[in-house]
């Protein structure tokens, strides 16, 4: 009998101990460590790399890494099982889907922010106030035979237009083609192709016969650097801002920005908490570094498509 009372009671004294080991001394749960590990889309990254920033501010134990390979080379890193967050300015394409088939990379796409397309002009530039979706096309579109400005309006001047965009990898480039051409990819290729976009701000700043796009977040941050380009889709021009991109007057050239994270990823603690607090930080850090928030109800309704598929529903 008292031999088991003595078992009973060092039962007790080891749950006990173990208990303080999962805890600290507060009685607080102890804190996370592991990895995130984040790339893809250089249009998203700013939006993920603020939210790393606050992220490892409250969980100084997890490492968090966000690269920009582009939307393109995020999703082959993602579909190879690389990474566990691939940043997308677009939709999933059907063989980066494959992809993640092949590997068993089962995931859940949400959408973070908004955004609009910017075209944007040296500051000298005092003729190219405006454009409509159909000159953009005339300039953009593949063997365009558009090399001066005044060869879009006469009244421009005769000068030798230098363009700047995003290289093939960018879902900025997919999304820009697509909706300006009604072809993903249809690009011309003589122009200044670009993996980091502030590479293009600098080349624009110089050349006051520049011209480029990419999304509103780094005009907004290099704005008295740059010059803007209203876009008239047929109703007048609409200059693209906070309010145009959320009003969805911006068009057609705003557009979703999302994140999708692999499941067996969210299965870890660190990265189920890291994607909780970008879903709640998010409204608050897309507006400092530039971009739309969506209202509260399109964030809660993101945060119940990440408990579903968490949860297999």
């Amino acid at each position: 009998m008292k031999k088991s009372i003595v078992i009973i009671a060092l039962a007790f004294l080891s749950i006990a101990c173990g208990n303080k080991k999962s805890n600290n001394q507060d009685g607080a749960e102890a804190p996370l460590s592991g990895t995130v590990s984040i790339d893809g889309s250089g249009t998203v990254f700013p939006v993920s790399e603020a939210v790393a920033e606050e992220f490892l501010a409250e969980e100084p134990n997890v490492k968090v890494t966000v690269g920009e390979s582009g939307t393109g080379g995020g999703f082959k890193k993602f579909g190879a099982g690389v990474i566990d967050i691939s940043d997308a300015s677009r939709e999933i394409k059907g063989k980066e889907i494959e992809l993640c088939k092949e590997n068993g990379i089962e995931y859940v796409q949400l959408t973070v922010a908004l955004d609009g397309i910017t075209v944007v002009v040296n500051k000298d530039n005092t003729w190219a106030t405006s454009m409509t979706t159909e000159e953009l096309k005339k300039l953009w579109e593949p063997n365009s035979t558009i090399t001066n400005w005044n060869q879009i309006r006469n009244e421009w001047p005769n000068e030798e237009i230098h363009l700047y965009g995003p290289n093939t990898s960018h879902g900025t480039y997919d999304f820009f083609t697509e909706i300006i051409m009604g072809e993903s990819g249809a690009s011309r290729t003589d122009y200044n192709a670009v993996s980091d976009y502030n590479v293009a701000v600098q080349g624009i700043e110089k050349d006051k016969n520049a011209l480029g796009y990419f999304g509103l977040s780094y005009y907004e941050e290099n704005k008295d650097k740059l010059g803007v380009v209203g876009i008239d889709n047929g109703t007048g021009a609409v200059l693209p801002s906070i309010e145009t991109v959320a009003n969805n007057t911006y068009a057609p050239l705003s557009r979703s920005l999302f994140i999708f994270v692999s499941l067996k990823s969210a299965q870890r603690p660190e990265v189920k908490k890291f994607v909780e607090f970008y879903l709640d930080n998010a409204p608050e850090l897309c507006k400092e570094v530039g971009y739309v928030p969506m209202p509260k109800s399109g964030y809660d309704a993101q945060k119940q498509a990440f408990k579903n598929a968490l949860s297999g529903q």
